[in-house]
């Protein structure tokens, strides 16, 4: 069995009940109607149901009569959700006509239904922006206990099977020491949910272990300290080169001393610079399968997606989103 195999066979262990706020776009129509057929996730979908239906049907897609689809301009539950909203952001500046406004449209109101219990995830972003996705995730749900920063993963499929994890590569441009230690733990935590596989993370940088000096190189180490006091239990290790991070023959090498080094699994980039271009051509010369963004530092599992993604992207953040969760 496939590792991605594997993650939606667990998904569908977990009978998890995933919103959907882009009803009207087609890759989500047809992702939705394969998480059904597999029973992967008990998808909710966010829309006028007229058009919805009838777009399924004209994409030749059989919607069964019992998926819950639900326009947030017509729910009884807008005045509930603007009041909780404003009562969450008021101190932040928002009016209570700001937060009807918000939960009026799909994304807000998915955001809401998380917050609420009412579904245990959200999977979007084929339409919105990760800024829209975020400002919703941010607002309704914040950041998980003990983490201030939110970030992401993608999580790398190799062309031997092997799984790795690139953090952070969509959200955060220029972590600070403290943020970088907080998206270190967060991708240490969504590899092991995803793979079962403990977490051998690696700090990287264009130094290893001293080799050269630089502000950046000094920023990774501090982070690396910071992690090693938050949470003693990973087995971390920096700053590294990538190819000491991944070969172990250039690991022993350069780093005999390191329980990560030529052994990461996890990967953890010093900018988003550097990780979403290395993420990209691990994907477009190295021929893996680039999965993701997956939002992590978030109280409860919301996921953006690319705007460029297809059906089976949706279908396979969905899973990890019911992982998640």
């Amino acid at each position: 069995m496939s590792i991605l195999d594997n993650i939606q066979e667990r998904a569908r262990l977990k009978k998890c009940k995933i919103v959907f706020p882009e009803g009207m776009d087609d890759r989500t129509l047809f992702a939705v109607h394969t998480l059904l057929d597999k029973q992967i996730a008990r998808p909710i979908v966010l829309g006028d149901d007229i058009q919805i239906r009838k777009r399924a049907r004209d994409l030749g897609l059989n919607l069964p009569s019992s998926l819950p689809i639900i326009d947030p301009m017509r729910s009884e539950k807008r005045g509930e959700m603007a009041s909780e909203l404003y009562t969450l952001r008021k101190t932040k500046g928002m009016s209570y006509e700001d937060a009807k406004k918000a939960v009026d449209g799909v994304m807000y109101y998915g955001a809401m239904m998380v917050r609420r219990g009412e579904c245990d995830g959200l999977v979007g972003g084929a339409v919105h922006t990760t800024a829209d996705v975020l400002r919703a995730a941010i607002h309704c749900v914040g950041t998980a206990p003990g983490i201030k920063t939110v970030s992401s993963i993608f999580f790398m499929i190799l062309p031997d099977g092997k799984a790795i994890t690139f953090g952070d590569c969509a959200v955060m441009p220029y972590p600070d020491p403290s943020q970088l230690a907080d998206i270190a733990i967060a991708s240490a935590e969504t590899h092991r949910q995803l793979t079962g596989e403990e977490p051998l993370v690696a700090m990287l940088s264009f130094s290893t272990k001293g080799s050269a000096q630089h502000e950046s190189v000094n920023k990774v180490i501090e982070a690396l300290h910071l992690v090693k006091q938050k949470r003693p239990d990973l087995k971390i290790d920096g700053e590294l080169q990538f190819d000491a991070a991944f070969l172990e023959s250039v690991g022993r090498r350069k780093a005999p001393e390191s329980e990560v080094a030529g052994r990461a699994n996890v990967y953890i980039f010093p900018n988003l610079d550097a990780g979403n271009i290395c993420y990209k051509v691990t994907e477009r010369i190295g021929n893996a399968q680039a999965i993701g963004p997956v939002i992590q530092g978030l109280s409860k599992p919301i996921n953006d997606l690319s705007r460029g993604c297809n059906a089976e992207d949706i279908v396979n953040v969905t899973a990890i989103c019911c992982l998640k969760a």
